[in-house]
């Protein structure tokens, strides 16, 4: 999430009152976006008894992209050009591949084990961003990034218990999902947003679609609305964040992310029957508490590079 909004343009600090006011807006969106993503995902997960998960992938895709047309028509063509088309193309197949997996993984895992375990993907984000961008981190942000390490292990537990194949997927996922969420940072130089999710949705449908075409099976009716449903709580989930992320610094809505968790476990007990136990809950609070200082700690390094570019721009008379 931190590397979405760095990409994204800032305001000037505005007015008290109205600060309030945007901050209030921000974290309404974000509070959205954790209800509309969790559900989706546990309907991905009810959904997979009957639907291979990677044909759910290309409808979930399919169905974006159709919804996105008319937002692409309104943007003009300057939104279909790329400054980097090779790295758009990067993206969008390491971006396939990890939704691939994340939804292969929520056939496997529980909704709420798979969400505690999603939060890493901000750890693994920065690792990513210290490895290929070679950004300088200090000791605080790399204490949080081990602090994320020690909450994936108390989820997993490896030696007191078999690590399932699930939770493997899940953060080989993660993985992906952080080197496409880079891609994102390095994109976001040269092309707006509006082109890189338009790059994503070309790229996304035909590569799920691949995988698919081997597990296919026609759907129902009832199926084919559940996977547009799907489809449309993904759009709206993405506009929410996006939002949120405009009306609001990262740093003031990140905590709200905690709540997919929550989410994630009343929609897992009401409809699935699952309960996330004890450890679960420890390890989720855990690695989502590194992410949330991972995430103010790169909104402090932004604001000061902000501040220096100021004062080296501020005409001296």
């Amino acid at each position: 999430i931190s590397s979405i909004s760095a990409g994204m343009n800032r305001s000037p600090r505005p007015a008290l009152l109205s600060s309030v006011s945007s901050n209030l807006r921000g974290i309404l969106f974000m509070v959205v976006f954790a209800a509309t993503i969790s559900t989706m995902h546990g309907v991905v997960r009810y959904m997979s008894a009957e639907v291979h998960p990677f044909e759910i992938a290309f409808f979930r895709n399919l169905t974006v992209f159709l919804l996105m047309i008319p937002l692409l028509l309104r943007s003009g063509r300057s939104a279909w050009r790329s400054a980097r088309p090779g790295l758009q193309a990067a993206r969008g197949f390491i971006g396939a591949m990890a939704m691939l997996t994340w939804f292969y993984a929520l056939s496997l895992v529980p909704l709420a084990d798979a969400t505690a375990l999603s939060f890493t993907v901000v750890v693994f984000t920065t690792v990513c961003a210290i490895i290929v961008l070679r950004e300088r981190v200090g000791i605080r942000r790399w204490s949080a990034i081990g602090i994320g390490v020690i909450g994936t292990l108390i989820i997993l537990r490896p030696g007191l218990q078999a690590v399932s194949l699930g939770a493997l997927v899940v953060l080989v996922s993660s993985v992906l999902w952080a080197a496409s969420l880079i891609c994102v940072k390095v994109l976001s130089r040269t092309d707006s947003n509006v082109t890189i999710v338009f790059y994503s949705a070309l790229y996304f449908t035909p590569l799920s679609l691949i995988p698919a075409l081997f597990v296919w099976q026609w759907p129902t009716l009832e199926q084919l609305a559940m996977l547009v449903l799907i489809g449309a709580m993904a759009a709206v989930s993405h506009l929410a964040i996006a939002q949120s992320l405009r009306e609001a610094e990262a740093s003031v809505v990140m905590p709200l992310d905690f709540t997919r968790l929550i989410w994630a476990a009343a929609f897992g007990y009401v409809v699935l029957g699952e309960f996330p136990d004890f450890w679960t809950w420890l390890g989720g609070t855990v690695i989502f508490a590194s992410t949330v200082y991972i995430s103010y700690r790169e909104g402090r390094v932004i604001a000061a590079a902000d501040a220096r570019d100021a004062l080296q721009t501020r005409p001296t008379l």
